[in-house]
């Protein structure tokens, strides 16, 4: 029953991305599979109104709200948002204890859109050095939808990919130790399987062959999409700001000036038709 369900859930997120390619005058292939967002410009969309920035973040979660279920609608496999740094402790501490609040309430807030959207919530990033009130939280709402099946949303939160790349390899080492783990098992897919994004996989699904010879062929594939395909970075910023280093080898980068705040489903969808224009050959040549 459980593998039918699946199955439903797969066939109607491709139906989702089929109608997409179609309205966009695009293929299928040409719409991204897990789309990574830096959201940025919260603060300064505050300050051109002469608002605290506290407002700038509230107005943040707001849109990080809407363009998930955006997300859902094109039928995206997975959406990871850049919510807080590791590097945001650094901020005055009434911003950060205000950013505490907001994540916890968003938390909350979002559970039955989730619920009711077949989405899973996973967290990237480290809980230690969260409250526990919001830890709690988040725990409550991963827990009430790690059976869902639809759209993964990923949120990095107390995120740095440098330290998530250092405790993967920390993991793997212990693993050596005990003897689990032999020197020539360590390799590419070993430590990504040790990264925060392992959560993000797929059951077989069939796809195109995106380069090399049999590129445009159709082949059952075990699929795991924990790399983006698409990064967008918002506010005009061209840095990566320490985001999925790993992960992003081959991710396509989309900076757009808008502010994060005013971010909306026309800016997403000119990110996903710029991203069918790009020539990805993953080193190889067409």
């Amino acid at each position: 029953m459980k593998k039918n369900t699946e199955e439903k859930l797969n066939l109607s997120q491709t139906k989702l991305r089929e109608q997409t390619a179609e309205r966009l005058g695009l293929t299928i292939e040409q719409i991204p599979r897990h789309i990574a967002i830096i959201m940025d410009g919260n603060g300064r969309w505050a300050k051109q109104r002469s608002l605290p920035r506290v407002e700038g973040h509230r107005q943040g979660a707001h849109t990080a709200e809407k363009i998930a279920q955006c997300c859902v609608d094109l039928g995206i496999e997975s959406l990871t948002l850049y919510s807080l740094s590791s590097e945001n402790w650094k901020r005055p501490k009434a911003e950060v204890d205000a950013l505490m609040h907001l994540h916890t309430q968003y938390l909350i807030g979002i559970r039955p859109k989730l619920m009711k959207n077949n989405v899973k919530l996973i967290h990237l990033g480290q809980l230690e050095g969260l409250p526990v009130t919001l830890q709690k939280e988040l725990s409550k709402t991963m827990m009430q939808t790690c059976k869902n099946t639809g759209m993964v949303l990923g949120l990095a939160m107390n995120y740095g990919g440098r330290a998530e790349i250092t405790e993967a390899a920390r993991k793997i080492a212990q693993e050596y130790k005990k003897g689990q783990l032999r020197l020539r098992d360590i390799n590419e897919q070993c430590i990504s399987r040790h990264l925060y994004t392992d959560q993000i996989r797929r059951q077989k699904t069939v796809r195109r062959i995106p380069y090399g010879k049999d590129r445009g062929q159709r082949t059952d594939v075990q699929s795991f999409i924990y790399e983006p395909d698409l990064l967008i970075r918002t506010a005009n910023e061209m840095r990566i700001s320490n985001f999925l280093l790993w992960q992003i080898s081959y991710s396509e980068f989309y900076v757009t000036k808008t502010l994060w705040p005013v971010f909306k489903k026309a800016n997403l969808e000119k990110a996903i038709i710029a991203y069918s224009k790009r020539d990805r050959r993953f080193g190889s040549v067409k």
